[in-house]
């Protein structure tokens, strides 16, 4: 069973960084996309940022284009999410999710909170 541990969130000012990690364990990690979302109190979970597994190409939120990063390390069975140029409106829980090509996203972490100070 897959299984999707994340670590990395925290209180930052706004304009600082955070590196959030995910990690995979259970299966093969090179096998999956893999992908962070972010919610909100009383909002729908929305799509951050995806890494393919097949061609390493990836898609970012317009909100969040030029200031994050999702990178994969296989050797380590873990994805990162660089989170640059921190705005409040990026306050969420982030979650990582993981899923084999076409298939919807299927595996999901509890989430780390992400918390940015005006």
């Amino acid at each position: 069973q897959v299984q999707l541990v994340e670590s990395g969130g925290g209180l930052v000012q706004a304009g600082g960084s955070l590196r959030l990690s995910c990690v995979l364990s259970g299966r093969t990690f090179r096998t999956y996309h893999m992908a962070w979302f972010r919610q909100t109190p009383g909002k729908e979970r929305s799509f951050v940022a995806s890494l393919s597994t097949t061609d390493e190409s990836t898609l970012y939120n317009e909100a969040v284009q030029g200031r994050f990063t999702i990178s994969r390390d296989n050797a380590k069975n873990t994805v990162y999410l660089q989170m640059n140029s921190l705005k409040p409106e990026d306050t969420a829980i982030y979650y990582c999710a993981a899923r084999i090509p076409d298939r919807n996203w299927q595996y999901w972490g509890r989430g780390t909170q992400v918390t940015v100070s005006s």
